[in-house]
């Protein structure tokens, strides 16, 4: 493992070290026991794209594990007036011991990973969210005991989270199931994927996709840099909401997932939210652990 760009480079066995490491981190936090194992690291993080959770998280979390992290917002970098990927990247290797980058597009990651000589971090992509799915892994984890033979229910739009939900619960042994409008699937080649390497439904039968889930999973309609589509997403996906009947067709026992930032009365209910906001918010928390072992990992 040298990056993390996707997780379809990652296998079943380097998921699970992420897991498992991330719950000793998670542990030696909570009972005050330091763990300091990138002293004098410096991760750069690039953002493109607004954040609240994925900055905090990795400022936080570089921090706690005795490094330091750099904002590097792409207005304030020369990318930002067209010096290309490539040349920063030859630059900031020689300055970083890693870059975190949310952006737009996959293949300004990737090109990071071919240019750079240092480990990269895919904070978001319009592809995937690869940290996000580690943390949304090891919470369900936490609740349910286990990974294999649960069934992972998403509903909304076939986006860069359904892709890596997709992606992440087929390769631990879940089954997966999408719910979503026709001209809204996951990406083609990742579903081929998944079929030929698990048990993977796409619906735009939502009680169909539910049935005997043990979580549910949700994301907003309409995600950044899709704000001039909001009011025809509002229109496809007015049917794609997480309530109390689509509740009913899951399982008894069954959590309730949301990577948040929420629209509440939109993708899903405020009853419903409130009723699971624990679940939601120890997915959020875990944002920080999952991605502090992805850095020890790659960084130490």
């Amino acid at each position: 493992m040298k990056h993390l760009l996707k997780l379809a480079d990652l296998t079943t066995e380097d998921i699970y070290g992420i897991l498992n490491l991330a719950d000793q981190l998670k542990y030696e936090r909570k009972n005050h026991i330091p763990h300091p194992h990138l002293q004098g690291k410096k991760l750069g993080m690039i953002f493109s794209k607004s954040s609240t959770r994925t900055r905090v998280s990795f400022e936080v979390g570089m921090d706690e594990l005795g490094g330091r992290a750099l904002f590097l917002s792409d207005r304030d970098l020369q990318i930002g007036r067209g010096e290309p990927i490539k040349d920063t990247i030859r630059v900031l290797s020689r300055y970083l011991d890693g870059i975190m980058i949310r952006t737009f597009a996959q293949q300004d990651v990737e090109d990071l990973a071919k240019y750079g000589t240092i480990p990269i971090i895919n904070g978001l992509t319009d592809y995937c969210h690869p940290c996000q799915v580690l943390a949304d892994l090891m919470t369900i984890r936490e609740y349910k005991g286990s990974l294999k033979g649960l069934k992972l229910c998403f509903v909304g739009d076939g986006n860069n989270m359904a892709n890596s939900l997709i992606v992440g619960g087929i390769k631990v042994g879940m089954d997966v199931a999408v719910a979503c409008p026709d001209t809204y699937r996951p990406d083609e080649d990742i579903v081929r994927w998944a079929q030929s390497n698990g048990n993977l439904l796409i619906t735009s039968d939502m009680k169909a996709a539910a049935e005997n889930a043990d979580i549910l999973y949700t994301d907003v309609w309409a995600s950044m840099g899709q704000e001039s589509e909001k009011v025809e997403r509002e229109k496809v996906f007015r049917a794609f909401c997480v309530n109390s009947d689509l509740m009913r067709v899951a399982k008894p026992d069954a959590m309730v997932l949301h990577c948040l930032p929420a629209h509440r009365g939109e993708e899903i209910t405020d009853e419903i939210f409130e009723q699971h906001a624990d679940e939601i918010f120890d997915e959020a928390e875990n944002r920080l652990h999952a991605q502090k072992a992805v850095l020890v990992k790659l960084l130490k």
